[in-house]
């Protein structure tokens, strides 16, 4: 037991030797998560955008508080008009013009001069919690803005992450492939020395030359989807892709076992959040709308003063006389207002609403299943790269010795190039699982962190 825990051990070894060029090449300077991340909240619009809706909710909150300071208004008019009119009620439009006095047996169209300064204070005594519910109600808005802001930042952060592990996996696969050539060179020069002596047949070098071609256009592919991922972290964060380079320390299972299990955070999860705040914002709407038909009391006061041309006994003075002011009057009172109806219409309102929030709510547990279910998905596809990455040591071991066995018998003339080959894809598939399991233990971290809340601890704990 103890000589086969040292096989592994010395397998790993071997891996990790082998994936050197993958080391090498990450000593060119790289971005943390943690930057990459940074730079995408300062840089994409989509976010200035959100957070320029966070302060617009927020300067709605202000807004609606002064809404409810007293009302004080200032009039003053100067008029020049006839004064005919005839006694009598009527409804008044908006659009029919006043006249006081003036009635008499006929109409007279001498032109008089008047001037009114009217002004009139306003101030909700009691609202029965109407300015509270107008209030809270904003605010609510506002937590669901940030709350829309934090959840496409959370998001954000995800797909940069995976956008990163996948850089890591395609870089990782590439050095692997690198090597792959380099082996397959080496044995089409050693075929290409056995067909000159003659020991071996003409074909034996075009198949070699074949499996190199292949194993170039494989690095090509790689080559290809390593700048896609960088292309697209560029695009989230504003980096160019010069800069981006993964880390592939990551790649190491010492690192692996450096990552900090974090219990699952559901109440900060942005991706509840959102949906919770979404619901309260529903809520405090209702109890907006029962407020607002609740009766209102208000304090009203207001001063005037009028001049006229037109003196008290239907004399008409001229034109300047009317422009001073001649009467005073001040009025202070107390108002009620309700309407009948409004026991109906907020039934109604209420109604309506309900089912609104009966579906955010829906929506919110909907939500919490669905992150229930990724978290358990992603801890079994976790379980399942660890048994894998147990197994990989024993898969690299035996593939390295019979590729050099595989290439000693074929140069014996033992056996022939299908047999070397088979060996040299063993051990390449052995290479590339390495890279493959470890970019899938990655990716199901991610996945796990985001559905259980985690994703900031998650990418601090991988620095």
């Amino acid at each position: 037991m103890s000589s086969f825990r040292n096989g592994n051990r010395v397998a790993l070894i071997m891996i990790i030797i082998f994936l050197s060029p993958i080391y090498i090449f990450s000593q060119k300077p790289f971005l943390s998560l943690s930057a990459l991340n940074d730079s995408a909240d300062h840089y994409l619009p989509r976010l200035l955008e959100k957070r320029a809706l966070v302060s617009s909710a927020s300067a709605y909150v202000t807004e609606t508080r002064n809404q409810f300071l007293p009302a004080v208004r200032f009039n003053d008019q100067v008029n020049i008009a006839t004064d005919n009119s005839t006694a009598g009620s009527y409804y008044s439009y908006g659009i029919i013009p006043s006249a006081s006095s003036g009635v008499r047996a006929a109409n007279d169209y001498q032109a008089a001069s008047g001037n009114l300064a009217v002004l009139f204070g306003e101030y909700d005594l009691i609202d029965f919690g109407y300015k509270n519910a107008r209030i809270n109600y904003a605010k609510s808005e506002q937590a669901f803005s940030q709350s829309d802001l934090q959840r496409e930042m959370y998001i954000l952060h995800g797909r940069i992450c995976r956008a990163y592990f996948n850089l890591m996996i395609s870089e990782a696969r590439m050095a692997v492939e690198k090597e792959t050539v380099k082996r397959y060179d080496t044995i089409f020069n050693i075929i290409r020395a056995l067909t000159m002596s003659g020991i071996k047949p003409g074909s034996d070098s075009s198949l070699a030359k074949a499996e190199l071609s292949k194993s170039r256009i494989t690095y090509n592919q790689l080559d290809e989807q390593a700048k896609n991922d960088r292309e697209e972290i560029s695009y989230l964060t504003g980096i160019t892709t010069e800069r981006i380079v993964a880390d592939s320390n990551l790649m190491s299972i010492a690192k692996r076992k450096e990552i900090i299990q974090m219990p699952a955070d559901t109440f900060a999860n942005p991706l509840l959040e959102y949906f919770a705040s979404l619901n309260k914002v529903f809520l405090s709407n209702e109890r907006l709308i029962s407020k607002s038909y609740l009766p209102k009391i208000s304090l009203t006061a207001a001063s005037w003063a009028r001049g006229s041309s037109i003196v008290y006994d239907d004399q008409y003075k001229s034109i300047p006389d009317g422009l001073g002011y001649q009467r005073f009057n001040y009025l202070a009172g107390i108002s009620f207002q309700y309407d009948l109806f409004n026991g109906l219409h907020k039934k109604d309102r209420l109604k309506t609403f309900g089912f609104e929030r009966e579906a955010s709510e829906l929506e919110l547990k909907q939500q919490q299943i669905s992150l229930a279910s990724a978290a358990r998905q992603a801890q079994n596809s976790i379980d399942i790269n660890e048994k894998n990455l147990l197994e990989l040591p024993i898969q690299y071991k035996s593939a390295v010795d019979t590729y050099n066995q595989k290439i000693a018998q074929y140069k014996a003339g033992i056996i022939t190039l299908i047999d070397l080959t088979n060996a040299a894809f063993v051990l390449d598939r052995s290479l590339n699982d390495y890279a493959g399991t470890m970019g899938d233990w990655w990716l199901a971290q991610l996945d796990k962190a985001i559905a259980i809340g985690n994703l900031a601890g998650f990418i601090q704990s991988i620095q």
